[in-house]
């Protein structure tokens, strides 16, 4: 049985808020990474034979603590781990606050579970340090292994999570305090939204303090002091806005079976046939022995193979005009279509033209 997932488009009961719809130009998270070391593991770290970049960074690290470690050791590490720190620096971050890290082992290491991060700089796209991330890891997955080889492992117990792990250090410059126009980007471009909301905004303000650039941004005119723009912005997010129509689209997630099909789609008339084919291949081998008492002959194995092929499972149904998803889905259901059965027939119906919707298969 095929099982669907719908999704309503018809026009919403109620009105959205701008600030729903729409992303402010100029303001967005940065995305920050790091390298570190994690210590503390209970001998689930990295085998240092085969990650020796894990060895190099701590003699890097004891040498700033005025230890060295003589050239001919070579310390067998179990309980650290190199790690990558990743960490979203939010709009208007100010140094002081804290955000939350991502930290994920690049070596061998088994686990990172009771991990200690040890302190580490996490730079930006222009080589920066923004923030400084250490403390303690969380992580979700566990796995163990007995001496025989058996293993069990629940999620991944090789990457966690540090709350509020890192510092901020460094504030990002925004635009949004320089004056001029502020930009209403779109979440989904859509043209009769964005032209919703620029009447709206003009409708409320008075004409000409917005206009749609195009289906994906609207121009709105602000204050040129900073703390009026906040309070004008803030206001302009608060007008509600009835968005415009989705399209028309069907989903398709050919990897999990996975379809979504809007309630706009439609299919004009056609008929589809749609089968399965199966073909069996045994193989019975057979032993052929000479006579007794013959000279020359020898004992061979003369393969024999046994080849069918079925076609069943044969089923066809006929789309009316103007077919909606309801019977679409009564359809493929009533012939016990599975879900890749139906990605195949949707994309037939979409290659002849009968489906009037975008197909996207992910």
């Amino acid at each position: 049985m095929v099982v669907c997932a719908v999704f309503s488009v018809n026009p919403p009961l109620h009105a959205d808020k701008i600030r729903d719809l729409v992303q402010v130009g100029g303001v967005r998270s940065n995305q920050l990474i790091g390298y570190g070391l994690v210590v503390g593991l209970d001998g689930s770290g990295d085998q240092t034979t085969q990650a020796p970049f894990t060895t190099q960074s701590l003699e890097n690290m004891l040498v700033q603590f005025g230890i060295t470690v003589p050239a001919n050791v070579r310390p067998q590490l179990k309980n650290a781990a190199a790690v990558t720190v990743t960490a979203q620096l939010p709009p208007f971050a100010k140094p002081g606050q804290v955000i939350d890290i991502t930290v994920a082992s690049i070596g061998n290491a088994k686990s990172i579970r009771g991990g200690e991060l040890l302190m580490t700089p996490l730079r930006g796209a222009d080589g920066n340090v923004y923030a400084m991330a250490q403390g303690s890891v969380v992580v979700g997955g566990i796995s163990a292994q007995g001496k025989s080889g058996s293993s069990v492992q629940v999620n991944i117990s090789a990457s966690g999570r540090v709350p509020n792990g890192a510092t901020v250090e460094r504030a990002v410059a925004s635009t949004f305090s320089n004056g001029g126009d502020l930009m209403l980007n779109l979440n989904t471009a859509d043209f009769i939204t964005a032209t919703r909301i620029a009447e709206a905004v003009n409708r409320t303000y008075g004409v000409g303090t917005a206009s749609a650039v195009d289906g994906g941004s609207v121009s709105v005119r602000g204050p040129v002091d900073a703390s009026q723009r906040v309070a004008w912005l803030g206001a302009i997010q608060a007008i509600d806005v009835t968005p415009g129509d989705a399209p028309a689209r069907v989903v398709v997630n050919s990897r999990t079976g996975t379809v979504v099909i809007g309630s706009d789609v439609r299919v004009t008339p056609a008929a589809v046939a749609h089968g399965s084919i199966q073909v069996t291949i045994s193989e019975n081998p057979q032993v052929s022995q000479p006579a007794p008492f013959s000279k020359g002959g020898q004992t061979v194995v003369v393969p024999q193979s046994d080849v069918q092929v079925s076609e069943d499972g044969g089923h066809m149904f006929k789309f009316g005009p103007g077919t909606n998803l309801d019977t679409i889905v009564r359809a493929v259901n009533q012939v016990g279509a599975s879900p890749s059965d139906l990605i195949s027939i949707l994309q037939a119906l979409k290659q002849a033209g009968a489906l009037h919707a975008e197909l996207v298969v992910i």
